[in-house]
């Protein structure tokens, strides 16, 4: 009965291993220097567009193992529109900022519309949009570089030097006190949800698992928090694309876990006919999924726009690998009804230590493609043989 459990805990905490097991590798492999604390901040802030987007084709996989090859057009185009808003015709920001999310879930509406309502194939339709937002960003831009020279906008998304979050606690030269501060606050009260959860549990006769377990699960997270929390503190504190991404994770980490909607997600791709019999709207929640997806397309638009302080035609290429990829790495099924956010954010978190710790230690980026290309196929394979393994 133990090694059954010790099987499944090894099999459920899989990817955490193996993060584990790479970030050493590189650790040993540049000198430590990947744990600098700027190559820290640099590994948030270069990867926040991975965290959005991801976030977004979880839903999108969770309906059946189907994806959305749009999302990189998407990106460029919804920043080039808001960078030619702003630069070019004097938009306010806050005013470019709500266009631009506005018109990411009108795109996303526009796809989602084909494959909930007409059942055109998802591989289709944003094949299709793929090519048709690359031409337009294209067009929209002149096939040109447009610089984003407003200071409140790149501000706001984490685009420059300084777009960290003030340090109002008076850290001066020394450790930023936000930062540490929010580690001690988000530690506090994860272990307040964590132990409330399990008395509610308790309490109400449900299987509670082991405790000891729980509590050095509790633990090891909180350390992992405060040692990020620290290495921020020493470089310029909190950058104000993590507090994107953690507002994007929290919310969707809660609409997939606690909502009704978020059940439906899985039960679509767990068995969509079956789903349909229950009385549940299959069309709607494939438009929602879709729709979404623009939506978060646009709000990893503006962060790719805000970092690069620019707007271009050639954004947000392979942008939708690097979400897909970190869906499945990170635990999401190819056949759908399986994944979690921060299964997600683990292999969001994978792919961008391999990028970093290979471009610290000069790997030619040929070979990072490689590199990336085969955990992928590992991820997915690992996947599928534990489907047979279950099934048997």
């Amino acid at each position: 009965m133990d090694k059954a459990k010790l099987k499944d805990g090894i099999q459920k905490y899989t990817m955490i291993i193996v993060l584990v097991c790479v970030m050493l590798f590189f650790t040993w492999g540049t000198d430590g220097k990947i744990l600098f604390p700027q190559n820290i901040t640099n590994l948030i802030s270069q990867n926040a567009y991975v965290f959005v987007l991801a976030t977004g084709m979880l839903l999108c996989i969770l309906t059946g193992g189907n994806i959305d090859l749009s999302v990189g057009s998407v990106v460029c185009f919804v920043g080039a529109c808001g960078g030619v808003l702003m630069e070019i015709k004097g938009v306010p920001v806050g005013v470019a900022v709500v266009l631009m999310m506005l018109l990411g879930a009108l795109i996303g509406a526009w796809q989602a519309f084909w494959i909930a309502f007409l059942r055109i194939p998802p591989f289709i339709t944003t094949l299709s949009g793929m090519l048709v937002f690359r031409g337009l960003s294209n067009i929209v831009l002149g096939s040109k570089t447009l610089p984003i020279k407003s200071e409140n906008f790149v501000r706001l998304f984490g685009g420059g030097a300084d777009c960290y979050v003030p340090d109002f606690l008076g850290g001066g030269e020394g450790l930023n006190r936000v930062a540490l501060a929010a580690g001690i606050i988000a530690c506090a009260i994860y272990l307040f949800v964590t132990v409330r959860g399990h008395l509610n549990r308790k309490k109400k006769g449900y299987e509670t698992g082991n405790v000891a377990v729980m509590y050095a699960k509790a633990a090891v997270i909180c350390a992992v928090v405060m040692a990020v929390s620290y290495k921020l503190a020493q470089h310029k504190g909190i950058p104000t694309s993590l507090v994107w991404v953690l507002i994007v994770v929290l919310i969707y980490g809660y609409i997939t876990s606690k909502t009704t909607i978020g059940r439906h997600f899985y039960a679509v791709g767990g068995n969509e006919k079956a789903t349909k019999l229950s009385g549940i709207n299959t069309d709607r929640v494939y438009f929602i999924a879709y729709m979404n997806m623009g939506f978060l397309s646009a709000l990893a638009g503006m962060l790719t726009i805000a970092r690069m302080t620019s707007a271009q035609p050639t954004y947000g290429q392979n942008y939708e690998m690097d979400a897909i990829g970190s869906c499945f790495i990170g635990g999401a099924s190819a056949y759908g009804g399986v994944g979690t956010v921060p299964g997600v954010i683990v292999g969001a978190v994978l792919m961008g230590i391999i990028n970093q710790g290979m471009s610290i230690m000069g790997t030619d980026q040929n070979k990072q493609k490689v590199v990336k290309g085969l955990v992928l196929l590992a991820a997915v394979i690992f996947d599928v043989v534990s489907k047979k393994k279950s099934s048997k």
